[in-house]
């Protein structure tokens, strides 16, 4: 049985799975969203009795924190038991030329080394990097009312037309962080 599941698995399958849970959530009036979960934790830690954006009845998130500690859960299962020993991820040779001309090894794990392992927890332009790259990224999220998944998954499957905004700047905020900034950062 694991084997099975460690192997890759077809793009299609990852949609037809999507889909059906697009499906479902419509049929009961409910919309998919990660980030909306940073604010259902603050409101039932009680943050709307200070601010009125955290006042209102998390209970009917209850469902979404349900599958934000199941992604948190899946993801530990899956690094810690259904990762083959040594396991690289298989990235294309362009992309490994393109990171090692800005400072970046071939990839060994999941995450780039020079940013993620101990070894830098202790350097200052790493620590700048990343807590500017999650200020960015949670202002752009609440600035657009919703993250990636919630917008290019749920908006665009209701026909939100400003869903479909949202993801068009996604890609082009995607284009410039590739192409101008990371490259300014790292080159």
């Amino acid at each position: 049985m694991i084997d099975f599941l460690i192997q890759p698995w077809s793009w299609w399958f990852s949609g037809l799975v999507i889909s059906a849970v697009m499906f479902i959530l419509l049929f009961f009036g409910k919309s998919f969203g990660f980030s909306a979960n940073l604010r259902t934790i603050c409101a039932a830690s009680g943050a709307g009795k200070k601010v009125e954006f955290f006042n209102f009845d998390w209970k009917k998130q209850v469902w979404n924190l349900v599958f934000l500690i199941g992604a948190v859960l899946g993801g530990f299962i899956a690094a810690n038991f259904l990762t083959p020993e040594g396991y690289v991820p298989q990235i294309a040779e362009s992309t490994i030329t393109d990171l090692q001309a800005l400072g970046f090894s071939a990839p060994e794990s999941i995450q780039p080394g020079e940013l993620f392992s101990s070894s830098q927890a202790t350097d200052p332009k790493v620590w700048l990097i990343l807590a500017v790259g999650g200020l960015l990224v949670g202002f752009g999220a609440r600035y657009a009312g919703g993250c990636t998944s919630g917008h290019a998954i749920s908006g665009i499957s209701d026909l939100q037309i400003p869903s479909i905004i949202a993801v068009v700047g996604f890609f082009i905020g995607g284009l410039v962080m590739t192409f101008l900034i990371f490259p300014f950062i790292f080159g």
